[in-house]
């Protein structure tokens, strides 16, 4: 039985890695799905590495280990982790929260507790209409955020990238990849470079980059000035500083104060 996880790489059913999937290699399978259950695809072998929930990392480090050089982050605002609310943050006190992203969800809690604001939270489905009938604020993340935004602006309250950037000075870090730790190195390589070479182009040639924004078009109902501008929020490549700010968000946020472990 061959190992076909090993030729199938996870992507999130959102916007936010589109320069690094966008024209991908054909050797490779694509397995789109929410952020949080990519986790679960990764633990049980359904693909060779995948982006998940920094939040989730922390919570399986025992079995998985992070990529290096590409992740989905911030430097201040994201544009698509955001809370919305038909009233002030200072007169709200309960919070719909979505069920398929954890980082989102103990990055706002970690944000309201340090700035001694208690809520009511309830998990619920991302659908913004019911969130907002059942709470005074809600939040989102990925395409939801960016088309909830764009409809309701009057009702953007947060966004989290920008409140962390204020609060620690250091990118946010919201989506990192990883592979389980008895992962051939070799694939993971394969499968990374792959990957890197996307990213690559997209920030090397303005050819590759309308290429990803008109491929975004086609699956969302934003403008290209919009996707053009969120492309420049939302970012894949990591380096030493970004690293800082996901292990103070892991560290503060997720009681994960261990190293961070690189598969190589």
């Amino acid at each position: 039985m061959t190992n076909t996880w090993m030729e199938t790489i996870g992507r999130v059913a959102f916007l936010n890695c589109d320069p690094l999937f966008h024209d991908l290699d054909e050797r490779w399978n694509v397995l789109a799905a929410p952020p949080a259950w990519l986790t679960g695809h990764v633990l049980r072998k359904d693909c060779v590495l995948a982006p998940i929930p920094a939040a989730d990392y922390a919570k399986h480090c025992d079995e998985l280990v992070l990529l290096p050089d590409i992740g989905i982050g911030s430097q201040g605002e994201v544009g698509s982790v955001l809370l919305f609310g038909s009233e002030s943050i200072e007169s709200m006190k309960s919070i719909a929260l979505p069920s398929d992203s954890a980082t989102s969800v103990a990055l706002l809690k970690y944000l309201m507790m340090t700035s001694g604001r208690e809520f009511s939270y309830m998990t619920t489905g991302p659908d913004f209409e019911l969130m907002m009938e059942q709470a005074d604020g809600c939040l989102l993340i990925g395409d939801r955020a960016l088309e909830a935004a764009k409809q309701h602006p009057e009702m953007v309250r947060l966004d989290l990238g920008q409140a962390w950037l204020e609060r620690h000075g250091l990118p946010m870090v919201f989506g990192v990849f990883v592979a389980r730790k008895d992962t051939p190195v070799d694939a993971l390589k394969q499968a990374h470079s792959a990957l890197l070479t996307g990213l690559n182009e997209f920030e090397k040639s303005e050819v590759k980059r309308e290429a990803v924004i008109q491929w975004a078009m086609g699956r969302s109902d934003l403008t290209h000035s919009r996707l053009d501008q969120y492309f420049g929020e939302v970012f894949n490549r990591l380096d030493s500083h970004h690293m800082e700010g996901l292990h103070r968000f892991l560290s503060e946020a997720c009681d994960l104060p261990e190293p961070l472990e690189f598969a190589w």
